[in-house]
């Protein structure tokens, strides 16, 4: 079958080599392009999953947030991780435990408060996309050894930590 265009790393060349000739420090443009690049890629890939799950990446968000916390939050709270309105949380909430992936209760602590939590179906939906997800990342990350990984990981968690300093 021929391909469609350039390969994701012919365009990634390209970019480069534009933003090089527009002034930027190759090094920089290498590393930053390639994180880019293979966002990009990922991000195309975890949208199709989340289609085949019926999932809004808004929906995936208010999931992954609750596992991440590993315990009941407030919409409240749920509104400030996913950084979205309170009102549109309640509709994302509602269609969620529609599904019966999340679940509502009353606060034992305050009357006039609720806490949503992830349902056993919401936690296995929730482990299956990882797991998905883990075969595809897997596969990307194939051609290097897990002590390669593991310096890539340490070299990117140096570079995250810089983004705090920076003004936006």
């Amino acid at each position: 079958m021929a391909r469609r265009g350039p390969s994701t790393r012919e365009l990634y060349r390209q970019a480069v080599e534009t933003y090089v000739a527009a002034g930027g420090d190759e090094s920089v443009q290498q590393v930053i392009t390639a994180v880019h690049s293979l966002n990009k890629k990922l991000d195309q890939w975890y949208a199709r999953q989340l289609a085949d799950l019926d999932l809004t990446a808004g929906e995936w968000g208010v999931i992954a947030a609750l596992a991440k916390a590993g315990d009941a939050l407030t919409p409240s709270q749920l509104a400030d991780l996913t950084s979205i309105a309170p009102s549109s949380m309640t509709h994302r909430l509602d269609k969620l435990s529609e599904r019966g992936l999340v679940r509502r209760t009353p606060d034992a602590t305050n009357r006039t408060r609720v806490l949503v939590g992830l349902t056993d179906d919401g936690w296995q939906l929730f482990s299956s996309a990882i797991q998905g997800s883990n075969v595809v990342e897997s596969d990307v990350l194939q051609d290097l050894t897990n002590g390669e990984r593991q310096e890539l990981a340490r070299l990117l968690e140096t570079v995250i930590s810089r983004l705090d300093d920076i003004e936006t």
